[in-house]
């Protein structure tokens, strides 16, 4: 039994007769929906025409949200319907970037996931959806797709259909007879930063953007007269544009993210390379090394409030290690950090108690092992977030790596300078530090100049080097974070003035580029 829908948009007449019923049958606050219809306005008058689709949940035989989810909160039921439990779930809102329908939203009265559950408990009932039993046009076909006799298996059958986004591989169950191409997917259609919403007004997890709104439109007569004037500028470039859809989720991973992949670079980053100079053969002396230890695990603390801080639902964060879902790598990632955590204090003891033997080089080794995974594991939770393509590249990886090797040698720096660690460290972390500058610029210029594989990943990238960031990108990451340091580095050798004028400037690079790479691809709309 595999349950299903079919949208017939040979008879869709855009009523929102759907919406309001799944409104009313699930209490579904004010600003949030579980299904929508979308509007797309195409030609120009009088030879114009309106096409309706209605999005919701596809219910995918392969669902992303369910193996990113850390905690169980959404799971596939025996009958094909993926359901969700808002008693588990923490509101990390990673379901909702792996999700690549948009369908997914925060609760603003729980502040937990929440979306199409297929009306489960009336079909356990025996009884249809309610957005089913309330369209006036038969227009939504509800029903079991492995049963060759049901209504929806027939259609299927005798009628070409589309799915949305078939490329994402989620085999979903959402079918459309006669769909529109720019109504199933965003990309035909301009999107607009100032698409006046419900959201925008401020709902729950979404108030932040009550503020953004009262600040930029005192006049909000002005403000609409603004919006007709960029509709009509749309309709003239390409004839085409939405005119009704859903309020976009916007950035669901802020700055807590962004800090947090930064500390968590600086963390790592330490460990790492005290563990490579050690390799290396240099004695950095104890009291360096007790710095280097001790700065590792604050910066591993403050990854870990900002981590809890990102959440929805805080006062849940232990249930990512209790009540674990072991495919998620936020539950990998979490129990890395854990370890993490435990090695650099047994390190740190090892130090302080004087245990300088054959246990300290292994601890250290094993410490060092662990920082590359803690480093990388973001990369991989990344990939799992399927509905932001940018993040499917396999360069993410290099690009945790290499920012954490640049953190960890600009905190270096800057504790080698205040510790007078030796002449050979220190113009070793210098030439170390420039070779990683020189990668890692290499590394972004091959992920944003060659050609990528899907529409959404190329508008990202033309979004950091020639839109939105593209100043940041220019200006912060590449002429602050990389030429200034490279530069500096250079002509002022190991002298103190230049290597904390270098540190500082890597650092503020890793950040900003670490903040592009998780907004940027956000701002790309679903659907």
């Amino acid at each position: 039994m595999r349950y299903g829908f079919i949208i017939d948009n040979r008879k869709c007449i855009g009523c929102h007769a759907c919406t309001v019923a799944c409104k009313s049958e699930h209490q579904v606050p004010v600003g949030v929906y579980r299904t929508w219809v979308k509007y797309i306005e195409k030609g120009e008058f009088p030879n114009s025409r309106r096409y309706f689709t209605v999005l919701r949940c596809n219910h995918c035989d392969d669902a992303p949200c369910v193996e990113i989810c850390p905690v169980q909160a959404l799971f596939v039921r025996d009958d094909g319907i993926v359901d969700f439990d808002n008693r588990r779930c923490i509101g990390c809102k990673s379901c909702m970037q792996a999700c690549p329908y948009e369908a997914l939203y925060i609760d603003p009265e729980t502040s937990t996931a929440a979306k199409c559950n297929y009306c489960a408990h009336r079909v356990e009932m025996g009884l249809q959806p309610a957005c089913v039993i309330v369209c006036p046009e038969q227009a939504i076909i509800a029903g079991d797709l492995d049963d060759p006799n049901s209504e929806i298996a027939r259609l299927l059958a005798r009628y070409p259909t589309v799915v949305r986004k078939p490329e994402k591989d989620t085999r979903p169950k959402l079918f459309y007879i006669e769909a529109d191409e720019a109504s199933v997917s965003p990309l035909p259609v301009e999107s607009r930063e100032d698409f006046w919403t419900s959201k925008d007004l401020g709902v729950g997890h979404y108030a932040r953007y009550a503020e953004k709104l009262a600040f930029d439109n005192d006049n909000v007569v002005s403000y609409l007269e603004e919006l007709a004037r960029k509709d009509a500028e749309l309709m003239e470039a390409d004839g085409t544009q939405v005119s009704y859809a859903a309020p976009r989720q916007g950035i669901l991973w802020g700055w807590e993210v962004s800090g947090y992949i930064w500390t968590k670079a600086i963390a790592s980053g330490l460990i790492l390379l005290m563990a490579l100079m050690s390799l290396m053969g240099f004695d950095l002396g104890i009291n360096t090394e007790i710095a280097g230890v001790t700065g590792s695990l604050a910066f591993l603390g403050l990854t870990t409030a900002l981590l809890i801080k990102d959440l929805d639902r805080p006062d849940r964060f232990l249930y990512v290690l209790l009540r674990p879902q072991w495919k998620s790598w936020l539950v990998r990632g979490g129990y890395g950090l854990v370890v993490f955590g435990a090695v650099l204090t047994a390190l740190l003891l090892i130090v302080l108690i004087g245990v300088k033997s054959e246990l300290y080089p292994v601890a250290k080794f094993v410490a060092g092992m662990v920082a590359v995974f803690v480093a990388v594991y973001t990369a991989f939770l990344f990939a799992q977030a399927r509905g932001r393509d940018f993040w499917q590249s396999p360069s993410l990886i290099a690009h945790m790596l290499l920012n954490s090797l640049l953190a960890g040698a600009a905190v270096w720096l800057i504790i080698g300078i205040g510790f007078s660690i030796s002449k050979q460290a220190l113009d070793f972390l210098r030439t170390l530090l420039m070779v990683l500058l020189v990668l890692s610029a290499l590394n972004m210029f091959v992920d944003l100049a060659f050609p990528h594989p899907t529409a959404d990943a190329k508008r990202t990238a033309r979004m950091i080097y020639s839109g939105r960031y593209s100043r940041l990108f220019w200006i912060g990451v590449l002429l602050i974070g990389h030429l200034l340091p490279l530069v500096v580095l250079w002509w002022y050798g190991i002298e103190s003035v230049g290597l904390l004028i270098a540190a500082v400037g890597v650092l503020i690079g890793v950040y900003l580029s670490d903040k592009i790479w998780v907004e940027a691809p956000q701002r790309i709309p679903l659907s």
